[in-house]
């Protein structure tokens, strides 16, 4: 007994720290750390509440401000930006005359599987718009109305793959047909095997276009291919910005006066035939 005594008095600290370690391990086992995280805030309280940087919540509340600001800066931008191309459009539709003052719309859907092929706007029949209007943007002729509902648009562009389009060379009056080529680029096929044409030459439609009026610029030579069998062709840089349309201008159909004259004139011939 006296052994175990004298043994207790030498040890008793050792075991109680034993104990205690175990004890806290328990502890911190059981409460998952939550014990000693508290612990950890009450001493440290009263040194976060002497520092001068703001708290969590202030922190918070300044991202989320932050964050409501670009928002809205993001939103007057984009604003700013509708409104100069409206303005841009208006301006280009008071250029024309009273009597055929286009109809201004607004490319509201594309598709990625066709953004080449064809944009929807959102006038309609409601608006006066019919299927074989002409479209037009800035920079010149964009394409033709193929559909219509009451209150959209389907528009086919020239940079459509089925698009065909009769013109010109402005400086030499050599002609041809130009077809999409699913880019903001297309290809001229000239009716003549050796044209008169270079390359920066500028491109409008044709007197000898059925759909479309004479004169609406279209675009310049890129390049020339004077080898090409069974004629020459040309890359034609489209002027219109057609990859990225937003507003366009939709314009009654009008025939060429000449097509017009040649078409009445037929038949008055075979008539006296």
């Amino acid at each position: 007994m006296v052994t175990v005594r004298r043994w207790w008095n030498r040890k008793a600290l050792q075991v109680g720290l034993l104990g205690l370690a175990i004890g806290s391990a328990w502890m911190l086992r059981q409460t998952q750390g939550g014990l000693l995280l508290e612990a950890y805030q009450v001493i440290t309280r009263p040194w976060q509440m002497l520092q001068t940087g703001p708290s969590l919540e202030e922190r918070q509340e300044e991202r989320l401000k932050k964050a409501q600001f670009l928002e809205m800066q993001t939103r007057i931008t984009e604003l700013e930006s509708q409104n100069k191309k409206l303005q841009d459009l208006l301006g280009y539709v008071q250029q024309a005359p009273l009597e055929s003052r286009p109809i201004p719309a607004r490319v509201i859907g594309r598709s990625a599987d066709h953004w080449w092929q064809q944009v929807t706007i959102n006038r309609g029949a409601n608006a006066g718009i019919k299927s074989g209007y002409v479209v037009k943007a800035e920079g010149g002729l964009v394409g033709l109305v193929d559909s219509v509902t009451a209150n959209t648009s389907r528009i086919l562009l020239i940079s459509d793959l089925k698009s065909q389009v009769g013109v010109t060379i402005s400086r030499t009056s050599a002609k041809g047909v130009l077809r999409g080529d699913s880019s903001s680029e297309a290809v001229l096929e000239f009716y003549e095997k050796v044209p008169n044409a270079k390359v920066g030459d500028l491109v409008s439609t044709s007197t000898y276009s059925q759909r479309f009026p004479s004169g609406l610029a279209v675009g310049r030579i890129k390049s020339l291919d004077l080898k090409k069998l069974p004629a020459s062709i040309a890359k034609i840089e489209l002027f219109p910005a057609i990859s990225s349309l937003d507003w366009v201008a939709v314009y009654p159909k009008v025939t060429n006066p000449e097509m017009e004259n040649q078409q009445s004139v037929s038949p008055k011939q075979q008539k006296s035939n």
